[in-house]
């Protein structure tokens, strides 16, 4: 009888602790559909994970909008930076197998990668790329616009970013020293970031239909699409963004029902399953403040919210007097969060099918204030709010740009001269052509339209799938095009990394224009050039090459209108001069002077 009544205590506990977990949770699926509508959200799913089991996972709205196919929490959605922490987690698996050391020069490991300075290159550490603190500001159009598939290449590019602030003194955030750890990770290895993420991480915490990459995603069972929200409540599809060579920092594509597994993992210690997946020396560390993003002060709003430093890949805050651990991630078409509070085992993961979303930050909000039992925010509202001023703030600084445009002045060439190859080594080579009184510039797959807006700067606007511009979407950027001392087009600066204090420079390359090979003919000849005599004659019948004794053969380039640029040296130009169709002489434009020569 003793035993009956121990049993029917003990089963009224587990009872009383099972409704104790569904009050707290009690009428949020109502509060979560309702952010559909508010916010005007495709979909999203969520999990929430105690101790060591997930104890709530749901789907909200549609993976696929336009067929209404439904969000589960085994839908896949892009991650973005959510996957600093996995790329992170590589290098604290390697340190613990006494692989490499956090305090060595990452250029130990990968001899490519070189820094703007001597400073960056002496003094950053491999822990320095970890936490954002090596003085590079983000640079992110540079992988964005000038995308490709090669990691090394984009290493590479590293040694011509300009740093905006010295080594540990400010907190940048930068996706290329994610990178440049995946990349360390692969020389270590002699394995792809893509093998390590699966062998080392997926496969043991039984994340199985996770993958890194956008055809996978494409591929898998139950995909999302990703979507943006355009005139304020228009839901519109939206591309995927293959993340290619900078995968380390963004590529994952996961549902919450794996990511729980994850979140399990760093709660419980680094171990899944009794099993250590990560090691718990890192894992105290990773989410320990190792470098101060700004001072957080408690707000006269929210004077329990306040601190925010950065681990390892991971952000750390206080929510409310509760030590938090979180990190967002955005990429085309998708918004996410995974957080985790350590000291109270729990955890939260949203993944949401919109682009720039503030939805994952209200979700898990509203789920930190019932499952830790605290006052509820009415976060929705406070986060449109803030959302609906940032938008009037954006719009006021367009329009007092706008009118600080120089009225009546012009280019001070015709747009055909502005056309060619624009090139910088640490972004890339962007083109621009002249067409129908404008210019357009092609940026990887952007495509912008250019809009002067006084002397030689010009604004950009986007050009869509459709190849219609949108004139009330315009991108703050400007292309500032500069001229050499010969008066040509020489340079575009354009500003795409506002922590600089200038602008990027791309040198420029004109355009190549064809000639026929029966054209050439007519500048074929001898040019007297006071007591020299330069000469010019075609290789082949289709390039035509000048010769002027002491000198090396050049060879030139056609640009048009009788002119020819010399192709291995800048700001030297040919310009043939005709009379009646005939050439009868010619002049050579360089940097020191103009000098005139008649055809013998």
């Amino acid at each position: 009888m003793k035993k009956i009544t121990t049993f029917g205590f003990i089963l009224s506990c587990v009872l009383s602790f099972a409704q104790k977990k569904n009050d707290r949770l009690a009428g949020v699926d109502a509060k979560l559909q309702s952010l559909l509508t508010e916010w005007n959200v495709a979909g999203f799913a969520v999990a929430v994970v105690e101790k060591n089991k997930v104890v709530y996972a749901k789907g909200f709205g549609y993976r696929d909008y336009e067929n209404k196919k439904p969000v589960t929490p085994n839908t896949l959605f892009a991650i973005g930076s959510c996957s600093k922490a996995f790329t992170s987690g590589l290098l604290g698996i390697l340190r613990n197998e006494n692989k490499l050391s956090f305090d060595e020069k990452p250029s130990v490991y990968v001899p490519d990668l070189r820094f703007f300075n001597n400073e960056l290159n002496d003094n950053v550490t491999v822990k320095d790329l970890m936490c954002h603190r090596t003085g590079l500001p983000r640079h992110d159009l540079s992988w964005y616009f000038f995308n490709t598939p090669s990691k090394d290449s984009l290493i590479r590019r590293i040694q011509y970013l300009e740093p905006s602030a010295h080594v540990r003194e400010r907190w940048q955030y930068n996706n290329f020293m994610f990178l440049a750890q995946g990349v360390i990770a692969e020389k270590i290895t002699n394995n792809t970031w893509e093998k390590n993420i699966a062998d080392k991480l997926f496969k043991p915490l039984g994340m199985t239909t996770s993958n890194t990459s956008v055809t996978e995603l494409e591929q898998s069972a139950e995909p999302s699409l990703g979507y943006e929200v355009k005139n304020e409540k228009e839901i519109k599809k939206m591309d995927y963004y293959h993340i290619s060579g900078m995968a380390p920092a963004g590529s994952i594509n996961s549902s919450v029902n794996e990511m729980a597994n994850w979140v399990i993992t760093w709660i419980n210690g680094g171990k899944f399953n009794g099993k250590e997946i990560v090691p718990s020396t890192y894992v105290k560390e990773a989410m320990s403040s190792q470098m101060v993003i700004s001072g957080a002060t408690p707000s006269k709003e929210h004077p329990d919210l306040h601190l925010s430093n950065y681990g390892y890949g991971w952000f750390v805050s206080s929510y409310k007097g509760h030590y938090r651990v979180e990190h967002g991630g955005n990429i085309d078409g998708f918004s996410a969060n995974t957080s985790f509070f350590p000291s109270d085992s729990i955890g939260i993961v949203v993944l949401v099918n919109q682009n720039g979303s503030s939805v994952p930050s209200i979700v898990r909000n509203i789920l930190a204030d019932r499952l830790l039992g605290l006052t509820q925010s009415d976060w929705s509202k406070e986060l449109k709010e803030t959302a609906d001023k940032a938008k009037k703030t954006a719009k006021e600084v367009q329009a007092k740009a706008t009118a600080s445009g120089k009225k009546g002045t012009k280019p001070s060439h015709v747009l055909e001269e502005f056309e060619g190859k624009y090139s910088h080594p640490g972004y890339g080579t962007f083109s621009i052509v002249a067409k129908h009184d404008s210019l357009f510039a092609t940026l990887g797959k952007q495509k912008l339209w250019l809009k002067h807006f006084h002397y030689d700067v010009f604004q950009s606007f986007i050009i869509d799938k459709q190849n219609k511009i949108d004139t009330a979407d315009k991108v703050q950027i400007q292309f500032n095009f500069r001229t050499n001392n010969l008066g040509d087009i020489e340079s575009a600066s354009v500003n795409l990394e506002a922590a600089l204090t200038k602008p990027i420079e791309f040198s420029h390359q004109p355009s190549i224009k064809e000639i026929k090979p029966e054209e050439l003919k007519k500048y074929v000849g001898e040019y007297e050039l006071g007591t020299v005599v330069a000469k010019v004659y075609t290789k082949a019948e289709k390039t035509l090459f000048l010769f002027v004794p002491g000198q090396p053969e050049y060879e030139l380039v056609y640009l048009g209108n009788d002119k020819f640029s010399i192709k291995i040296l800048s700001g030297y130009k040919v310009e043939f001069q005709q009379s009646n169709g005939v050439i009868t002489g010619c002049a050579f434009v360089q940097p020191n002077g103009t000098f005139k020569a008649k055809k013998k």
